[in-house]
């Protein structure tokens, strides 16, 4: 994969100079990331792109934006070649010394960092960046075979074995292995319900491994859990708060991705994940504690409803967010607390897992 991508950086750059050159103007062109050009593939399960493109041409107005965009490919090329990695931080900071080409604040070399990568149709990883936050937790039935860096033997780690603490994936997860006996995967919004399921085994008591996915899973949280589903035939099931955040920017980018991504989806998505709670009917059946919803919670429900592929196929999906809207209302995990600290171990998940009428697609 390396030499591909470095042959597709070299194309890229050689189209460039020989355009200039043939004092014609050069073209940079980008798939359009947004879910107005994305297409539900139910077959497969996951947003993929229509094909639609923006194309930046080399003008005085583009000149600095062109500029960087090159650059951040020739630092690319020279992390691919050494066998070396940048955090996204760290190509905001090595842009500080390409002149009038650095970039001001990090959310512009982000954004072409993305467009490299969708550009050249790789992952981040790929093009050797790689992301500040951690990748996840992991414990219960699970062994990841990893390799040393420094001799390349095999490393066994027993996700059982790590006290209060756990796992964590990380960056890269292409060459891990797996070994396990579990029947399910249960990932996990928030870290203090991640804690509590760790703290009482209840991945001994389930015969499964516990996620802990910290919002939105990063990228390497959800290969880890693709790979792991795949390779070992396992169920995937999603437990977040009951709110829209949960469910259109947590759940559904877990499960088919997202707009911004939707050139390496198909990577990165778990489309056997299946929703088992917060759900709408679960704040009604369990009488949970709420919270009023706010104003972008009720935007973010009307935009679900009225632009999201994902949603539009699902009438399930349709129904819990139509039905949360008319309640007005969000809960969060720990709200099961009003029950006893411990009857989501005791009750409310055993339940869960066992009726499968209750979970959303």
């Amino acid at each position: 994969m390396a030499k591909k991508v470095l042959l597709e950086i070299k194309k890229t750059a050689e189209d460039v100079y020989k355009k200039i050159r043939r004092k014609k103007q050069p073209t940079l062109s980008t798939p359009i990331r947004s879910l107005s050009n994305v297409t539900y593939n139910v077959k497969d399960g996951f947003f993929e792109l229509n094909g639609k493109e923006k194309t930046r041409t080399l003008t005085a107005s583009t000149v600095k934006s062109f500029a960087q965009t090159l650059r951040m490919m020739a630092l690319s090329k020279e992390l691919i070649k050494d066998d070396d990695i940048a955090t996204k931080r760290e190509a905001y900071y090595v842009s500080k010394n390409w002149g009038d080409a650095r970039f001001g604040e990090q959310v512009d070399s982000d954004t072409v960092m993305d467009d490299i990568e969708a550009m050249l149709g790789v992952n981040r990883e790929q093009i050797g960046f790689i992301p500040e936050e951690k990748g996840g937790e992991i414990a219960g039935d699970l062994v990841v075979i990893d390799k040393d860096p420094g001799t390349g033997k095999n490393i066994r780690i027993d996700c059982k074995k790590f006290g209060s603490g756990a796992y964590s994936i990380p960056s890269s997860v292409e060459q891990l292995k797996f070994e396990t006996k579990a029947k399910f995967v249960l990932a996990i919004e928030t870290a203090g319900m991640f804690q509590r399921l760790v703290k009482h085994k209840y991945w001994k008591k389930a015969n499964c491994i516990l996620v802990s996915m910290g919002g939105v899973p990063t990228r390497s949280c959800r290969r880890f859990i693709r790979r792991l589903s795949e390779e070992k035939k396992l169920a995937v099931y999603v437990f977040t708060d009951g709110d829209p955040y949960g469910y259109l920017n947590i759940y559904r980018t877990f499960k088919v991705g997202s707009g911004n991504a939707a050139h390496i989806n198909e990577f990165f998505c778990v489309p056997k994940a299946k929703f088992i709670g917060i759900t709408p009917q679960d704040i009604v059946e369990y009488k949970l504690p709420t919270h009023p919803l706010k104003e972008v919670d009720i935007k973010r429900l009307k935009d679900g409803l009225k632009n999201d592929p994902f949603v539009q196929h699902h009438k399930s999906w349709q129904k819990a967010l139509k039905q949360l809207m008319q309640m007005r209302v969000r809960a969060e995990q720990q709200a099961l607390a009003k029950h006893g600290l411990n009857f989501v171990i005791s009750n409310y998940l055993p339940e869960k897992i066992k009726n499968p009428k209750g979970w959303l697609d």
